[in-house]
């Protein structure tokens, strides 16, 4: 075989065992026309064409990601906002109908909540998707916090503290008229309902304004398209305090709402185990759908919002003190997965209360006896008429 090489452009052929360069071969491909030389390879666009296709490729990558990422953001801000309306017509109709002040108080909670509930998903989300139709910013660009990227992270704080706020309230509220009822009825008024909605709202903004004074600071998180506190790099004291408050707070509002619940639900337990056969007491019913309510509601918060609340300091603790550059798309990817977990507690805080109402479990109690009374027919029990009296003394029993 010839051994053919093409070092340079003065190139030789050496034929096999031989070591002289055939120099003459290489003056007449030279002289011959190179396009037709099967020897010498033709000049082509591989290099720019595979450039091309690089780039194009990245371009439809960059586009599904801006796709999947529109469909993350529009699809749970959709279905909060119809969540929320929803709930807040349900509320709005009971509070016309109540008649009962310590009800009327805590649909008076129920109902602030559902409303900052709908504000946190039109507000943020709106901002979000306005940076993902734009692109978002670019990475050297994230470090260095605009107008929008001070509000939108204001925005999350502050919506994410008051339901946790506004929680804790209600369960505190619900604890005194459980327990303490005739100081209940002389101190929760609806104009200290509504004072104590003011000082919770204005807490929260306090918070979340902290970064203006000078503590903490908000930054574009990745991929540059949502804000929050600084927590991942150039980390400074004031962002660890900052973030150790915020989280504080929202741990404390959580704990304080779950000793408030668990009281009140001893209350009502020992209660009815105390109460004569046959006796009925509207007011511990009442009572008992409102506790029921709220523990839905703190069970929601604390599985929605813990991952966030405690692995927000952690990480800015550990990259306070030592890069951690190795590990950094990690804390990246459970950042995003904490703040999307606690976007779902104002979708699901709604639905806790429609689902949970003393209507609602009656009409799911009433179906399920008629189920067993009909060997599980269930078309046949949504076609019956109204239970008779019996049963219906029976279900406002339970």
């Amino acid at each position: 075989m010839d051994s053919i090489c093409f070092p340079s452009p003065t190139t030789c052929l050496f034929k096999h065992g031989s070591h002289e360069p055939q120099c003459g071969v290489m003056l007449a491909l030279g002289r011959s026309n190179s396009s037709s030389s099967p020897l010498i390879p033709r000049p082509s666009n591989v290099s720019g064409g595979k450039a091309v296709a690089r780039g194009a490729l990245e371009m439809s990558q960059q586009q599904n990601l801006t796709t999947s990422g529109m469909v993350v953001v529009v699809l749970p801000m959709t279905l909060g906002i119809v969540s929320n309306i929803v709930a807040l017509f349900i509320l709005v109709h009971a509070y016309s109908l109540q008649r009962r002040r310590s009800k009327a108080t805590f649909l008076l909670f129920a109902t602030s909540l559902v409303v900052t509930d709908f504000m946190g998903h039109l507000i943020p989300g709106a901002l979000v998707l306005r940076l993902y139709i734009s692109g978002g910013v670019r990475p050297e660009d994230s470090n260095s916090p605009d107008a929008l990227c001070q509000f939108l992270g204001g925005s999350m704080v502050f919506f994410g503290l008051c339901p946790l706020f506004l929680g804790c309230a209600m369960a505190a509220e619900r604890c005194l008229g459980v327990t303490k009822p005739l100081l209940h009825s002389s101190l929760v008024t609806t104009t200290h309902v509504k004072m104590c909605l003011s000082v919770i709202w204005l807490a929260a903004l306090c918070v979340a304004l902290l970064p203006c004074f000078g503590l903490g600071s908000y930054a574009y998180q990745d991929p540059g398209t949502w804000c929050f506190i600084q927590v991942l790099s150039d980390i400074h004291e004031s962002d660890v305090a900052f973030v150790l408050l915020f989280s504080g707070l929202g741990l404390t509002s959580l704990a304080a709402a779950v000793v408030c619940n668990s009281v009140s639900g001893l209350t009502l337990v020992l209660a009815r185990l105390r109460r004569k056969p046959g006796s009925h007491h509207p007011a511990k019913s009442h009572d008992i759908e409102m506790v029921v309510q709220l523990l839905g509601i703190t069970v929601t918060s604390c599985i929605c919002w813990c991952p966030l609340l405690i692995f927000g300091p952690m990480s800015a603790i550990h990259s306070y003190n030592g890069p951690i550059e190795e590990d950094l798309p990690n804390y990246k990817m459970l950042l995003v997965m904490g703040v999307r977990l606690a976007t779902w507690n104002q979708i699901l805080d709604p639905w806790v209360y429609i689902l949970l109402r003393r209507t609602v479990l009656r009409k799911i109690y009433l179906i399920a006896k008629c189920q067993a009374g009909l060997g599980g027919n269930f078309f046949s029990c949504l076609d019956t008429s109204s239970p008779p009296q019996s049963e219906k003394n029976e279900v406002n029993q339970v």
